[in-house]
Formats: C-alpha cells, sequence, structure tokens
C-alpha cells in the first residue's frame, strides 16, 4: 500500500513538471515571436523565415496561429497537401477525413447512386425467373450450380447421418418408390416438352373464376367416395377465391408478357431415391434431384397413386426452385429486420415478420407446388383425383387446426384439399389422366 501512494505520488510530480515545463517554453517562445523589433546592441537580427517553434509547432505545423507567418517552421510544406485550412478570421478548420468527406460532394453522391441503381437494376431483372405452370416471377440469388451442390451436399450429410437405416436398393420397397418417381420425373420431361404445347383453356378465359359453380361441382362429384363428400360440404367458391387467386392472374400475365418457364436447373440432373427406414412421415426433394421418403409415410399412405402425390409434390418444390427462392427471401427479410431493430422491439420485429411475410409467404409456396405435382402424378398415370383425400390424410396424420391457416409453414389439409378440388387444376389434371391411361402423353403442360 505504501508503495502505491509512493508511485502515485511521483507520477502525479511528473506531471506537474512536464505541465510547467510546456507553459514555460510557450511563454518565451511567443515574448520571442511578438517582442520589439529593436534588438539590443551586439545581437544579430534572426530572419522571420527561420524563427524558432516549440515543439508542437514543429510536430504538426503553425497554419493559423496569431502573430506566426505561414512560411515559418513548416516541416510539411514541401511537396504535402495541408490537411485544414484558415478563415478570414484566422480560425484552423481541419478538413474531414473518410467517406463523410466524400459524400459532401453533390456530384459524388449523384455517381453513386447512378451506379447503384445500376447495379441493383441489373442484378434484379438479371436474376428474374417464371415458375413453370404458375407463371409466377420470382426473384432468385442463387446460382443454379450453387443450388446444385448445397442440395448435394446436404444428400450426403442425410446418408451419412441415417447410415445403417436406409433401405438396399432391391428392398422392395425401394425399388417401388423407385419406380413411381421414375414415372413422376419422366412425366416432367413430357410437360416441359413444347413440340406438342397443350392448351389449358380453363385458364384461357378471364371469366373462369367468374362463371358459376358448375364446374367445380362436377368435378367434385368425380371424387366419388365419401370423403369427397364431406369435402364438398365445407368448401365454398368465396374461400377458393381467398387463397389461389393468384395463379390465374400470374398465368394471365405470363401470357400476356409471352414468358418462358424457366427449366435450365432441371438440365442434366442426376436424380436419386434414398428411402430411410424411420417413423417419420415425411419426404422431401432436394435440389439436384435427390428425393428422400421415409418408412413413416408409408405406414399411413398405402396406395401408389398416394405416394405418387407425396413424391409429385417434393419434385414441384424443385422445379419451382422453392429453396433457392427461399433463401432469397430470408436474405432480404434478415436486412428489414436490421433496419426495423433501430426503431421497434426485436421480439415484435420478428413476430410481425414470421407472421405477415415468412409464413404466408411459405404456404403460398406449398400450394404451388400442390398445383405443380397434381398434373404431374395426373400425367404419369396416377388418378388425381386421389390428391384431396392425401392432404386431408396429411393434415389429420400431423395434427391439424384451424390456426395452421395462418400460423404454420403450410396450409391445413382440409384447405388444401379444398383447393385442389376445385374445377380448373382439377379438371386439367382429369384431362392429362385421361390422355396418360389412353397411352397419349399430354406435351408441354407446365
Amino acid at each position: 500500500m505504501g508503495f502505491f501512494k509512493g508511485a502515485r505520488a511521483a507520477l502525479d510530480a511528473f506531471r506537474n513538471f512536464t505541465r510547467t515545463s510546456a507553459q514555460s517554453q510557450r511563454g518565451s517562445w511567443i515574448h520571442r515571436a511578438a517582442g520589439p523589433s529593436v534588438l539590443p546592441p551586439g545581437a544579430s537580427r534572426r530572419a522571420p523565415d527561420v524563427a524558432p517553434c516549440p515543439p508542437a509547432c514543429r510536430r504538426f505545423g503553425c497554419y493559423g496561429v496569431a502573430g506566426i507567418g505561414r512560411s515559418q517552421c513548416n516541416p510539411f510544406s514541401i511537396g504535402t497537401k495541408r490537411c485544414y485550412y484558415v478563415d478570414r478570421h484566422q480560425v484552423q478548420h481541419f478538413k474531414p477525413r473518410g467517406p463523410r468527406r466524400w459524400f459532401r460532394n453533390p456530384r459524388n453522391v449523384l455517381i453513386v447512386v447512378l451506379v447503384g441503381s445500376g447495379v441493383f437494376v441489373t442484378v434484379f431483372f438479371g436474376n428474374l425467373e417464371d415458375v413453370p405452370y404458375t407463371k409466377r416471377r420470382h426473384f432468385v440469388l442463387l446460382s443454379r450450380d450453387l443450388e446444385r451442390r448445397l442440395g448435394e451436399t446436404q444428400f450426403e450429410q442425410i446418408k451419412a447421418s441415417f447410415k445403417g437405416k436406409i433401405l438396399p436398393p432391391i428392398h422392395p420397397e425401394s425399388v417401388r418408390i423407385r419406380l413411381i418417381a421414375k414415372d413422376i420425373i419422366e412425366a416432367l420431361q413430357r410437360g416441359l416438352r413444347h413440340e406438342q404445347v397443350w392448351c389449358d383453356m380453363h385458364y384461357a378465359s378471364p371469366d373462369t373464376f367468374e362463371g358459376s359453380e358448375t364446374g367445380a361441382h362436377d368435378t367434385l362429384m368425380a371424387l366419388s367416395d365419401k370423403k369427397s363428400e364431406k369435402l364438398e360440404e365445407t368448401w365454398s367458391r368465396e374461400e377458393e377465391l381467398l387463397d389461389d387467386r393468384w395463379v390465374d392472374q400470374s398465368r394471365k400475365e405470363g401470357r400476356e408478357r409471352g414468358s418462358k418457364p424457366t427449366t435450365s436447373h432441371l438440365e442434366g440432373l442426376n436424380w436419386e431415391v434414398l428411402v430411410v427406414n424411420e417413423p417419420v412421415v415425411n419426404a422431401f426433394c432436394l435440389p439436384g434431384g435427390k428425393i428422400v421418403v421415409f418408412t413413416g409415410l408409408l405406414e399411413h399412405f398405402r396406395t401408389d397413386a398416394e405416394i405418387a402425390t407425396i413424391i409429385g409434390h417434393e419434385v414441384a418444390h424443385a422445379v419451382a426452385r422453392h429453396s433457392a427462392e427461399t433463401i432469397t427471401k430470408n436474405l432480404w427479410f434478415t436486412i428489414m429486420q436490421l433496419i426495423l431493430y433501430q426503431f421497434v422491439m426485436p421480439d415484435l420485429v420478428n413476430t410481425m415478420s414470421s407472421l405477415f411475410l415468412r409464413l404466408p409467404f411459405s404456404r403460398k409456396m406449398e400450394i404451388e407446388a400442390d398445383y405443380i405435382g397434381l398434373l404431374l402424378i395426373a400425367s404419369a398415370g396416377y388418378d388425381p383425383r386421389v390428391a384431396p383425400q392425401v392432404f386431408e390424410k396429411l393434415g389429420q396424420v400431423t395434427g391439424d387446426s384451424a390456426l395452421r391457416d395462418y400460423l404454420s409453414t403450410h396450409p391445413s389439409g382440409k384447405k388444401r384439399a379444398q383447393l385442389l378440388a376445385q374445377a380448373p387444376v382439377m379438371e386439367e389434371a382429369l384431362t392429362l389422366y385421361r390422355e396418360a391411361i389412353a397411352g397419349r402423353g399430354i406435351e408441354g403442360f407446365l
């Protein structure tokens, strides 16, 4: 303790000594600089250009100090640029440094705005794509090669994590799933060929949604079992319009601008099927054509048409590039959240963004995949009238609720069944199905 007090006293004494020394040097220097011009006898007159400088002046220069010429003791005046200027009141102003100084110039701001706008427009319009069938235009920032590599990497991780639980290729369930997936992939290839383009007349007229419900009623009557009758009782035209009216609108806009669906990400894919022996009611298709099915799904859906409905839905996600679109949307959502964090509580921002942006967007993609998948299974020769029953049953297995239409990434099974049972898309699928079982595969329906 005594050593600490002694050290502190020595430090205070040193500070007082340096402060007194600096003040005395500054006073003597100012006296010499501002003193009388008449020198005592025997003293020599020194030129003002070589007047002595205080230590601070030697280090930083002497611009703008009262009583000192601008050419005096300036060690940086030769070949250097001044970092400050002196106004008419001899006040010294340092020039700002960094981006703030650069943006004070209106010309520089204009250049930044023009270049930034050009880059944004180029990137945005250069990455717009049209989804097959729905013709919905979406912005995807992720490249096709990167998306495919991500899917293949995730597929390898799945194989490593479920090692020992993957059914061998010669297992009956593996053979069965692989044959169903093969039919759907062949239907996809037919749907993307446009040598023989199929005109879907049910979406060609703007009166499709404004007419009577006769067509929808006929389609619902085609679903001939008891579950279909229960579905008809709860389905109404007004409720349908609230969810899938955007499909007709996007198809109409696509026809007006003559859009072509983006399918280059489907070229040269190495489609693979993996059946995992796990009691999980799930299946998915990764980017790059990697299909994974769990045996828990096969315990609830036993017919080929039911399994084809699930696989067709998952393949439709890959067709529409929903994974890449989700990554892009999440990037914009994150940027928006970071901006709103400066003004609103983070918890409120996260809740509102999920409730009004992320979840509705995810449910919209699920409906889009339902529509595309329905056409795929119909073209593959599977009865599309099974699809509404499959999704209603899937909702019962996974625990359906009325709030799922608002608080979940997927619509409720009941809602999906209602939308799939509506006239336009179901009638298109029935037409494809009749032609397929007759041996006349229709091309270009996507």
